[in-house]
C-alpha cells in the first residue's frame, strides 16, 4: 500500500498545555464522532506519524504475505512483539505455507509454539491451516466472511488479516486501538474490559472511506497505541494528535470504571500447564506420569492442570500412564 503524503500536524506534538478548564470536554462523552469531519482530522496526522515511526516488523513486509500476517495475528494475541519475533521467524522458515503446517501433526504446532503461552492458539492455527488447505487451495482467503469461517478465527483476526494482508476496509479493534479511541475521542483513560457495541460503532465511524487509507489507518492507530498511547506512562509529547485528544484536553481524569483486569501467572494453573507442556515439548517419545509429577509439588493442582490439557486437546493420554503431544 502506498502511504499518503503526510500533512503538518494540527498542533505541534509537544504542545500539551490544553484549553482552559471551561473549554474542556466532559469525560465519557463522544465530542466529535460519529459522522463529523474530525475523523478525517485524525487520519492524516496518525498515518503521517506511522509513515515515520512504524517498526520494521517481518509480518509487515511484502514477502510475508497473507499467511505471515495470519501467523503473526495468532501469535501476538496477549503476547509482546519481543517474544513473538524469534518464534515467528522459526515458524515461517519451517512452514512457509498453510499446507506445510497442515501436513504435520497438531502436536508439532504445539511443540514449535514454545513458551509463547496460551498454547491452544497453536492448535487453532493448525486447524486454520488445514481448513485453508482443504477449502481454499492453500491460499489464505481475502474475504472477511471466509476468514471468519475458519476455525479459531474471530472478528478481530478476520478483520486484521483482511486489512493488513489485503488492504480491505475493516474496523480492526485490538487493545491498543481501543485505548487510542477511548482517550482521543471518548475522553476516558481506558476502554471497557470487553469490547462494546458502542466501540464498534465508533470504530466504523472513524474509518476512512477508501480502502487503502482505511487499511493504513488500522495499522497506524494500532501502532500509536503500542508505542505512544500506552496503558501506562503514555508519552503525549510524541503524539501526533495530542492537540485533539479529548482525554488530555479534559485534564487526563483518572479511570473511574470497573477495575481493570490484571494478569497473574505465578502459582496459577496456567503456570502448571506450562511446566507440564514444557516436558512434553522436549520429549520425542511418550512421557510417563512420573516425569510429569516432578514438575509441580501440589498433586491436586497438577492433576487438574493435566486434565485441562487433555480436555483442550493439547495432550494425548496413552495406555500405561503415558502422555504425548497430539498426533491427530
Amino acid at each position: 500500500m502506498t502511504a499518503p503524503t503526510k500533512p503538518p500536524y494540527s498542533r505541534p506534538a509537544d504542545d500539551v498545555s490544553g484549553p482552559p478548564p471551561a473549554e474542556r470536554p466532559t469525560p465519557g462523552t463522544v465530542p466529535r464522532i460519529p459522522g463529523e469531519a474530525s475523523g478525517a482530522d485524525l487520519h492524516s496526522p496518525v498515518i503521517g506519524w506511522f509513515d515515520e515511526h512504524a517498526r520494521d516488523l517481518p509480518w509487515r513486509r511484502p514477502e510475508a504475505g497473507a499467511w505471515g500476517v495470519l501467523v503473526s495475528e495468532f501469535m501476538l494475541q496477549q503476547t509482546p512483539v519481543s517474544r513473538v519475533l524469534p518464534v515467528y521467524e522459526q515458524w515461517l522458515a519451517r512452514w512457509p505455507r498453510p499446507a506445510d503446517l497442515a501436513a504435520e501433526a497438531p502436536g508439532e504446532a504445539v511443540r514449535a509454539w514454545g513458551r509463547l503461552g496460551y498454547p491452544r492458539r497453536a492448535l487453532r492455527l493448525h486447524g486454520a491451516s488445514v481448513a485453508i488447505t482443504e477449502r481454499h487451495g492453500g491460499d489464505v482467503p481475502s474475504d472477511h466472511a471466509q476468514l471468519l469461517a475458519l476455525p479459531g478465527i474471530g472478528e478481530y483476526t478476520a478483520a486484521a488479516v483482511a486489512s493488513f494482508a489485503y488492504g480491505r476496509r475493516h474496523a480492526v479493534l485490538d487493545t491498543n486501538v481501543r485505548r487510542v479511541f477511548a482517550r482521543a475521542v471518548t475522553g476516558v483513560q481506558y476502554p471497557p474490559n470487553a469490547t462494546t457495541a458502542a466501540e464498534r460503532k465508533l470504530a466504523r465511524a472513524l474509518l476512512p472511506d477508501d480502502e487503502e487509507t482505511a487499511a493504513r489507518w488500522a495499522a497506524a492507530s494500532m501502532e500509536l497505541g503500542a508505542l505512544v498511547c500506552t496503558a501506562k506512562n503514555e508519552t503525549c509529547v510524541r503524539c501526533p494528535i495530542a492537540g485533539q485528544c479529548a482525554w488530555r484536553l479534559a485534564g487526563k481524569p483518572e479511570h473511574d470504571g470497573p477495575p481493570r483486569r490484571g494478569q497473574t501467572y505465578a502459582g496459577t494453573d496456567r503456570q502448571v500447564r506450562g511446566k507440564l507442556l514444557a516436558v512434553l515439548r522436549e520429549a520425542h517419545a511418550p512421557v510417563p506420569q512420573a516425569a510429569l509429577d516432578r514438575v509441580w509439588h501440589e498433586p491436586v493442582q497438577r492433576a487438574r492442570a493435566l486434565d485441562g490439557l487433555v480436555a483442550d486437546g493439547l495432550v494425548e493420554p496413552l495406555q500405561g500412564g503415558l502422555y504425548r503431544l497430539p498426533l491427530t
